[in-house]
């Protein structure tokens, strides 16, 4: 017999039972799960990656388990619990449907005859957007602004991906490539003037500018940045891994190895993988 959600809504209740659970669930909080909640999407994503579709629905679960995690959270302080989280995110899907959904209700659909190829894309992203900016509004207590809810607890290469495509969606981008590619330029040359002049505080505040400007290029370019940076890391061990094994099929110490050595076997790897 399949196990269902409610099992698992049940197990959770189960695991925090302050006489009958797992002490190490018993003890976590709000601020505690966080960490593990960004490892499990994290590692979702490198399933999918990997295309590793054996062990997704074991991450997927792992992932699911941290959003029971916090409904079980809410439940035990009266907040909410993982029915108002069903409810609310599609009570959401609804609203930011409207040409799938027209009246607002999962049982209404739009006119027969009109597909999905034929709504306009550019109309879907601009109500999206509308709507998502109707949302913020009602919650802000200041002013809003079109940088609210750009989580800061996102790696810092996504959430400057956000925060850069949130400001160019009211205009505020280079017209072309081109001046993404200036703005690296102008960043490195400040990166290199700090540190001729030795102040390595300001070279370290350049680089962020620099990694800022880098992640505006892999936007204009329609590329994730995060996923970026984890194909380069993923072909960094494969040609570093290269040299070890090369290095230690010449029964060469790696630590006893010469840069050129080394240089020699990544350049060798990486004629490789071009082949």
């Amino acid at each position: 017999m399949r196990h269902t959600l409610d099992d698992l809504l049940s197990l959770m209740s189960v695991l925090r039972d302050r006489e009958q659970g797992c002490p190490w669930d018993i003890q976590q909080d709000w601020d505690s799960i966080v960490p593990h909640t960004l490892e499990e999407a994290y590692e979702v994503a490198d399933a999918i990656e990997r295309r590793a579709f054996e062990e997704l629905p074991g991450e997927l679960g792992d992932l699911l388990f941290q959003v029971v995690y916090y409904a079980q959270f809410g439940a035990e302080e009266q907040r909410f619990d993982f029915h108002d989280v069903v409810d609310t995110l599609t009570a959401k899907m609804l609203r930011r449907h409207p040409h799938v959904f027209p009246d607002g209700t999962l049982a209404s659909r739009r006119p027969p005859g009109v597909s999905a190829d034929e709504v306009k894309t550019q109309q879907v992203n601009s109500r999206w957007e509308a709507l998502k900016a109707d949302e913020r509004a009602e919650r802000a207590t200041q002013a809003p602004s079109v940088l609210d809810d750009v989580p800061r607890t996102l790696p810092a290469l996504s959430r400057a991906a956000k925060l850069s495509k949130r400001a160019a969606r009211v205009g505020f981008d280079w017209p072309d490539d081109e001046g993404v590619l200036a703005k690296i330029r102008e960043e490195l040359e400040e990166v290199e003037e700090a540190l001729t002049a030795g102040d390595r505080q300001h070279a370290q505040e350049e680089v962020g500018d620099l990694l800022f400007a880098v992640t505006n290029l892999a936007r204009t370019l329609g590329a994730d940045p995060e996923q970026c940076l984890r194909s380069t890391n993923a072909k960094f061990e494969r040609r570093f891994r290269y040299v070890e094994r090369a290095l230690a099929d010449a029964e060469r110490p790696l630590n006893e190895a010469s840069l050129n050595e080394m240089e020699g076997h990544w350049q060798a790897a990486k004629a490789q993988e071009q082949r």
